[in-house]
């Protein structure tokens, strides 16, 4: 589970890096929601070996992206790190063609850790997320455009559904299947996700 864990998280931070790289220029869009990195540490004298470690998020926790039908959170939809995240979530889904997105973006401001990733169930290039396949309909059904998603040209998913639409690429830039393991930080109030076994 942590090796998963940080292979995720470093996965979801390679895709965060480069909707920065598109957003981050456009006039108006400001700060960019950052993945901080998680690394793997082995400890062969301890009873439990292994540990993730991650940068400190210090201030209020919040949970961005909805996980399924249930969940509203207010803070995601009236701050503006919310609304990047939805977009970021937007981006994502739409570069893959509807076979990706990513999940449980949670963090202080700009700053996310412990976010999640779900794949169609052959996967994308290779990978496979850590959450149930059912989240990316469910982010289909329920996301809500921003002016985030406006000013990068994202599509409204109210009237395109993923088996019509073509695959899109990102220009010179190629999308990432398989970083290194890097780095984290004790997890505090942080509620588990529906992992999925990588035999499914």
């Amino acid at each position: 589970l942590v090796l998963q864990e940080c292979h995720v998280q470093n996965t979801a931070r390679e895709y965060a890096k480069i909707y920065a790289a598109e957003a981050g220029p456009l006039e108006g869009f400001g700060e960019v929601p950052e993945i901080i990195p998680i690394f793997l540490v082995h400890r062969p004298a301890n009873n439990i070996p292994y540990a993730t470690v991650e940068e400190e998020l210090v201030g209020e926790f919040v949970k961005y992206s909805v996980r399924d039908g249930k969940e509203v959170n207010f803070l995601r939809r009236d701050s503006e790190a919310g609304q990047k995240c939805c977009t970021f979530q937007h981006w994502v889904y739409e570069k893959t063609n509807g076979s990706l997105l990513v999940t449980d973006l949670q963090g202080v401001g700009m700053k996310l850790t412990d976010v999640g990733i779900a794949t169609q169930a052959k996967g994308y290039k290779g990978f496979k997320g850590n959450c149930s396949m059912s989240f990316i309909e469910q982010f289909r059904a329920l996301h809500q455009c921003n002016k985030y998603c406006e000013m990068l040209g994202l599509k409204s998913l109210r009237a395109t559904h993923p088996k019509q639409r073509k695959a899109t690429c990102i220009k010179g830039k190629n999308l990432p299947h398989s970083p290194a393991l890097k780095k984290t930080v004790p997890k505090k109030a942080r509620e588990p996700r529906d992992f999925i076994s990588s035999e499914h």
